[in-house]
């Protein structure tokens, strides 16, 4: 509540400074007035003068000398008593529209921040924003909260990795390299935390794959040869170094090996594009929107064909990596569709033999084996 009415005086104070001058309209008014009290002295004082002139109290001399003395005092008075009426006017106008203007824009700024505002809201400072929950506080108190965690605690090699990502997010690429490379020293080398580190700097150069974030990118390899991220990097960075072929097979053996919709096809796609190399038959994007016009006017024989064509190409590309359990479930299930119970059981069989130590994926080649009929 004090701050309410120390807000009022403040407000009351400011439209008093700028009102006040607007008074002296009337100080004006009441210099006119005595102006022409004055006027009507002079002008019995002229009148008198021709008396003493024409009863030869005073001589011709005198007479004209007074006479012009009081002259100079009418005019100077005639100047001050001028008083335009529509100026007058327009003085009250303006000052009018003044007081509205001071009183009624404060008057209608706290009508509507009473009514949309929150004038019951409590103060927010800053020290009690950053112990509010995380999903409370914008991105900026996070990251401050954070920072000053860190501060505290310059050893919390976790705070340095929850906090780098954010620094990339937000642009502050110096901060995130930083943060990675205080994260990997206090918690050791891992994929990821390499990765994060090389991507920081290669961004933090406009996208060149410097030297330092290409070591970055061969520890993570060391560590995870599948990494996708590392690939990529690495295939960027073959193809700076002027080595186009050498990306583009890093590139394709990173889309061989990824499932069809990876997050990063696209951008694999992009890449083996720049280096006139083509996106491998058994990864490539499903058909547009042309193609798939085109295949309602074929023939069932035709249509038959070519979906035969797609199954052959799932199952090469898995007789070349096998790692894609999905992919083996959805040839099994293919070859059923098309008839081919004997193509199905292989598939079903060589899927067994690839992840005969993981007994969850033997699980769901049996369970969808006994659904297809293909025995157990």
């Amino acid at each position: 509540m004090s701050l309410w009415i120390a807000l009022l005086l403040m407000t009351a104070a400011a439209i008093l400074a700028v009102l006040w001058p607007l008074r002296t309209g009337r100080a004006a008014d009441d210099a006119a007035s005595a102006a022409q009290a004055d006027l009507a002295v002079y002008r019995d004082q002229l009148a008198e003068i021709e008396r003493d002139r024409a009863t030869g109290l005073i001589g011709a001399a005198e007479g004209e000398a007074a006479r012009t003395e009081v002259a100079r005092r009418i005019l100077r008075a005639s100047a001050e008593a001028g008083h335009d009426p529509a100026a007058g006017s327009s003085d009250r106008r303006r000052r009018v529209t003044a007081v509205i203007a001071l009183v009624g824009i404060p008057l209608l700024a706290g009508s509507l921040y009473i009514a949309l505002g929150s004038p019951g809201y409590g103060p927010q400072p800053l020290a009690a924003r950053l112990e509010a929950k995380p999903e409370q506080s914008d991105i900026a108190i996070l990251v401050r909260k954070v920072e000053a965690h860190l501060e505290a605690n310059p050893q919390d090699g976790r705070g340095y990795e929850i906090i780098a990502p954010i620094y990339a997010r937000i642009g502050r690429l110096d901060d995130a390299a930083r943060a990675w490379a205080n994260a990997i020293r206090l918690l050791g080398s891992s994929p990821q935390r390499q990765t994060g580190l090389g991507e920081a700097l290669t961004a933090q150069a406009g996208g060149v794959v410097t030297a330092e974030a290409r070591a970055a990118f061969e520890a993570a390899l060391a560590a995870d040869p599948k990494d996708p991220k590392a690939l990529y990097f690495a295939g960027l960075a073959a193809e700076q170094d002027g080595q186009p072929q050498q990306a583009a097979a890093i590139w394709t053996k990173l889309a061989s090996e990824s499932p069809a919709d990876a997050p990063w096809m696209g951008l694999i796609q992009q890449a083996l594009a720049r280096v006139g190399a083509p996106m491998p038959a058994s990864t490539a994007p499903g058909p547009d929107q042309a193609q798939v016009a085109a295949a309602a006017e074929l023939t069932p024989e035709q249509r038959q064909q070519m979906v035969r064509g797609m199954v052959d190409r799932l199952s090469a590309r898995l007789a070349q990596n096998g790692d894609d359990l999905d992919g083996w479930l959805r040839l099994m299930r293919a070859w059923t569709v098309l008839g081919e119970a004997d193509k199905a059981k292989a598939a079903a069989t060589d899927a067994r033999t690839h992840f005969a130590r993981d007994d969850g994926a033997l699980g769901r080649i049996d369970a969808l084996a006994r659904e297809l009929g293909l025995g157990s």
